[in-house]
């Protein structure tokens, strides 16, 4: 049997199948094209960095991704743990300082003694024998696509993610800013920015009349309805904005007591707060168009971009086509896809998908049957839905949702809470791990 699994993207999904391959007993090599080699989107040499939001979302675990996060750390997963040390104020959110998260999740891995950093990008032609796990993440190589398209016909799908601006708090004015988390439940971790009815006139105005960065000719213009961008959404109505990033409910001015017409959030960046970030603010507008735009946000008129937004592909598979229900490409059980690439969307749902990825490579190393979480979990539904569990013509990316969990039985609740769905997830998971013999790393 072969003593070591290959692990190819150091993001999220790859480090965690390392460190699963690595609680096996067996050696695992994560190759990682940086520094070498940089995606558009990246900048750090270090392994998991963090390349749109710094947010893991809802921290509730009466919440589906709240739920998930529990999961993962009861599974043992170092970019929870890492999360946890490096988190920003971000009210009823898990934020974190992404510098200071990748630091600590590189020092980690580069810590075990069975993890073999490999500096090289896999191009292809250099296919190592045994389990090999393809992590590539949204911003997968030219190679690693042609890799897994000259294996399935339907391997190469993508849509178009934007990222977020991200300005400097010494640039701000903040007297006319105020620190407010919605509903007043958290300790005022937000700066929120009010605009009068003519002020969001003014700014709705100029940002749909404002230049984009549109796709190229070969590229196909579609976007994830959960990331969309600012001008996508404006263009949908003038009122879209204020249900949206925009939405004052909850968010009263402390100067007049009074709910404003709209409010931009700001969340903190990093741990020094020297950073913040336009919440929902993720767009495609040219940097000249973002420069007018957004300072017309009160507050914001001198504001200093550290980064500007921008779009970036997304490439995952038809999951449902192309993958077993291991994760395993149907035409080629000896490669795993984990993470974003999979189908799933957004970090927490990247780092589960190649946690369990490299849970199941590591078994079929060992030559171990390979296991499925019970869908009662958030992890169990989660992969149902790279299963087309719910049925969709149009198989897309989605985060995890209460809504790809199976329906309660007849004699339960009519309507499934959160609290419910905690309840059956945390009953399930912990004889399946036991069931399973789930090695930990100790």
């Amino acid at each position: 049997m072969p003593q070591e699994v290959n692990i190819i993207g150091g993001g999220l999904a790859g480090c965690e199948a390392a460190l699963r391959v690595a609680a096996h007993g067996l050696k695992a090599v994560l190759w990682e094209m940086k520094p070498h080699r940089f995606s558009p989107a990246h900048r750090l040499s270090s392994l998991a960095e963090l390349v749109c939001s710094n947010s893991f979302r809802a921290d509730s675990p009466d919440k589906a991704v709240g739920l998930l996060k529990e999961e993962l750390t009861s599974l043992g997963s170092v970019v929870m743990k890492a999360a946890a040390e490096h988190r920003v104020p971000a009210g009823r959110c898990l934020a974190v300082d992404r510098v200071l998260f990748s630091q600590k999740v590189t020092s980690v891995v580069s810590g075990n003694p069975l993890v073999k950093i490999k500096r090289a990008e896999f191009l292809g032609d250099n296919v190592p024998v045994g389990p090999l796990v393809l992590a590539g993440g949204p911003l997968a190589s030219e190679a690693m696509v042609d890799f897994l398209k000259a294996r399935s016909p339907k391997a190469h799908l993508f849509f178009y993610d934007a990222l977020a601006p991200i300005v400097t708090l010494e640039s701000l004015d903040l007297s006319r800013l105020y620190r407010a988390d919605r509903y007043g439940e958290g300790e005022g971790d937000y700066l929120n920015c009010p605009l009068t009815k003519q002020e969001y006139e003014a700014f709705y105005e100029t940002l749909t009349e404002a230049d984009r960065v549109e796709p190229r000719s070969f590229e196909e213009n579609r976007c994830f309805e959960g990331c969309l961008p600012i001008e996508i959404m404006a263009a949908r109505g003038p009122k879209t904005l204020t249900f949206g990033p925009m939405k004052p409910v909850g968010l009263n001015d402390p100067k007049t007591g009074l709910r404003p017409f709209a409010v931009v959030q700001l969340r903190r960046e990093n741990k020094a707060g020297t950073l913040w970030n336009l919440v929902g603010f993720q767009t495609r507008l040219t940097r000249p168009a973002q420069d007018k735009v957004f300072r017309l946000i009160p507050g914001l008129e001198k504001a200093e971009f550290s980064r500007y937004g921008a779009i970036h592909r997304n490439t995952f598979l038809e999951a449902p086509e192309v993958l077993d229900e291991f994760q395993r490409l149907k035409s080629d059980s000896s490669v795993f896809i984990a993470g974003q690439l999979s189908g799933v969307e957004g970090y927490v749902e990247s780092t589960a998908q190649g946690l369990w990825a490299g849970e199941n490579a590591a078994r079929q190393a060992k030559g171990w049957p390979l296991v499925r979480p019970p869908r009662q979990t958030a992890l169990g539904s989660l992969l149902s839905h790279l299963d087309n569990f719910g049925g969709r013509k149009d198989f897309a990316p989605s985060n995890i949702n209460f809504g790809l969990f199976p329906p309660p039985p007849v004699d339960g609740p009519k309507k499934a809470s959160g609290s419910w769905r905690l309840e059956q997830a945390r009953t399930a998971l912990g004889p399946f791990l036991k069931e399973v013999n789930y090695v930990h790393w100790s």
